[in-house]
């Protein structure tokens, strides 16, 4: 009889989704335990949405057809109805607000959390990926909208990213909207031209000033070679949205006046120029000056989406790409008013605002300054075993450093004592404890410090090199003292 042949599955990972593992993973943990802090300072409170929606709960419907967007992870389901992986976490507030009225008004939410989206994977570009998002819903207050620039100024703060280092760039789209209506002459100049021009000026960090201005007339050529039509504006036409793109103020307010006269007679415009004055009033009564948030009129963002106010946080600093070009790092925090986005459950508008971390993103800069800790390990502590018949004693030792709140393991594998250090060493651990039954006879243990030899090989200062030099790398103890001695040895890595 022929044997039968076994079929083993292939392991394999779903294309654009990645296994995290754990030094990134605590590491994101810690990113967003400080961010929170910062939301919950403010009086914002956590809310937690379904991963699943219904499609047409998240707008994602392709225009006049039955089937979603092919953006979305989407299926249906045991009621035949389409259901899908949130892209954001924005939509399933909006139906959250609007399915439960009673809500206080301003209702003040942050939340953590995977979106996914049906993007072409790349280099940093995943198809699951964090968000953590903090809004306010149901008021119409400019104060809203400058309290989301305090807290993303506050929170980059928090992590330890120097003012200079960072800057919130705030712009409103009613301002946009006002030099449209400028240079159509004070008509809109038709929804299709008006979003090729926001698109155009969104373009700007990529083609620069005049690459804009071919693009906003009669077109341009691209790096391939391939000729792209532009918005076909006039001469002055292009020459009003490029005074826009390149208006300049010392001061928030000073660039406020600049906006104004460039809107003209615009009321939108004006509006949201008057907007802008009410944001930098309040910044500026809370102390947040030029050296943290700045009006930068290039900035567009979520054509379809916002309404009014729009910021962006970007990080400052150079870093090398991969052509070995030096740039900024960019953007990692936007946001921005949404006043229509209820209103398509309940009719009646519900003005919200709020911005939303790329927390993957921000994490990456993190790592790129060196302001996060990416060890693995959650246990600072291991407990060897010399000898298999003290298996009780270790594990009496173990739980008297739990019981004093120091993360400990207990070795529970079967290799020798050199493989245990190399374990030690591989999970990150600071400090090993060895006792065998001389050690435990004369009622001692000894501690070995694991980290002092990774801090002597660092570029570090005389002084402190002399410090560590100084400590021994393993000494023994009374075995009473082992909770005090352990502290007193990490209490020597602790800022």
């Amino acid at each position: 009889m022929a044997k039968k042949k076994t079929t083993r599955t292939k392991p394999r990972r779903l294309k654009g989704f990645r296994d995290i593992e754990a030094g990134d993973v605590l590491a994101r943990d810690r990113m967003i335990a400080k961010i929170r802090k910062v939301y919950e300072r403010y009086g914002y409170a956590p809310l937690e949405t379904p991963a699943l929606e219904y499609v047409d709960c998240l707008g994602k419907f392709l225009p006049e057809a039955d089937q979603p967007d092919a953006g979305i992870f989407a299926f249906r389901d045991e009621d035949e109805a389409w259901v899908a992986l949130r892209y954001d976490l924005t939509a399933p507030l909006s139906r959250y607000v609007a399915m439960n009225p009673e809500l206080p008004r301003p209702f003040r939410r942050y939340q953590v959390g995977p979106v996914y989206r049906v993007e072409k994977p790349g280099p940093g570009r995943f198809r699951e990926f964090y968000q953590f998002d903090f809004d306010s819903v149901g008021t119409n207050a400019m104060l809203a909208d400058a309290e989301c620039c305090m807290v993303m100024c506050d929170a980059l703060e928090a992590l330890g990213i120097a003012r200079g280092d960072y800057a919130v760039r705030l712009n409103d789209r009613k301002v946009l909207n006002g030099v449209l209506e400028t240079i159509g002459g004070g008509d809109v100049l038709g929804e299709a031209t008006s979003r090729n021009v926001l698109r155009t000026i969104d373009k700007l960090d990529r083609v620069g000033i005049e690459g804009v201005k071919q693009l906003l007339g009669d077109g341009r050529k691209d790096e391939s070679g391939d000729f792209k039509t532009g918005c076909k504006l006039t001469a002055s036409q292009i020459e009003v949205v490029i005074g826009y793109l390149s208006a300049e103020g010392e001061t928030r307010a000073i660039l406020c006046d600049v906006l104004e006269t460039l809107v003209g007679e615009s009321e939108v415009g004006r509006e949201g120029v008057d907007e802008l004055r009410q944001i930098d009033t309040a910044l500026s009564a809370g102390g947040y000056a030029e050296d943290r948030v700045v009006i930068d009129p290039t900035v567009v963002r979520g054509l379809a989406y916002y309404t009014g106010p729009v910021y962006e946080g970007v990080l400052t600093f150079p870093v090398v790409d991969e052509d070995g070009v030096s740039r900024e790092f960019g953007s990692v925090f936007g946001g921005g008013r949404y006043d229509d986005l209820v209103k398509r459950f309940t009719g009646q508008e519900v003005p919200a605002t709020g911005a939303s971390i790329g927390v993957d993103r921000l994490l990456a800069a993190l790592k790129t300054l060196g302001k996060i800790d990416t060890s693995p390990t959650t246990a600072s502590i291991l407990v060897t075993r010399l000898d298999k018949t003290l298996n009780a004693e270790y594990q009496q030792m173990v739980g008297e450093l739990r019981a004093a709140e120091i993360n400990a393991e207990l070795y529970i594998g079967n290799q020798g004592i050199a493989k245990q250090f190399k374990y030690a060493s591989d999970t990150g651990k600071t400090i090993a404890i060895v006792a065998g039954s001389d050690e435990m006879a004369a009622g001692e243990v000894s501690i070995k410090d694991l980290r002092l030899g990774v801090e002597l090989s660092k570029e570090i200062g005389a002084d402190r090199k002399k410090w560590l030099e100084q400590q021994p790398a393993q000494f023994s103890i009374k075995r009473e003292q082992l909770v005090e001695s352990v502290k007193e040895v990490l209490g020597r890595y602790r800022a």
